[in-house]
């Protein structure tokens, strides 16, 4: 929700996306999708710091994919983007699909070289 808002108010074309290496080894990762505000769902992020505050998250649930050890990463990031773990391309999907903007650029590790560009 809060990356569809920044995606609009920012009038980003496409974006990266760093950290995916710490999601790895987590069982799930939550996606928050909306929130529940007295009874409505809201699709959208609340302008109003009062309304937000009165807001229940609303989360989805994605599989995790395995950790990626400093070896795994470099050679994912050499390989390119189809070589990362399927939820993870997943997990990067969903987020494209749900902003409608692409990622171009995968970061899987504290490196430079741990670093996919995508075309």
């Amino acid at each position: 929700v809060m990356v569809r808002y920044s995606v609009r108010v920012n009038g980003v074309s496409s974006f990266a996306m760093t950290k995916l290496d710490v999601l790895g080894g987590l069982e799930k990762v939550k996606v928050c999708v909306g929130y529940i505000h007295n009874g409505t769902r809201l699709e959208e992020f609340p302008s109003n710091p009062r309304t937000l505050a009165e807001c229940k998250p609303v989360y989805e649930e994605l599989s995790g994919w395995e950790d990626l050890s400093s070896e795994q990463w470099l050679q994912i990031s050499a390989s390119g983007y189809d070589s990362l773990p399927e939820n993870a391309r997943r997990y990067i999907e969903f987020v494209e699909k749900s902003t409608g903007i692409p990622v171009q650029i995968v970061s899987v590790g504290p490196e430079r070289e741990a670093t996919i560009e995508r075309s």
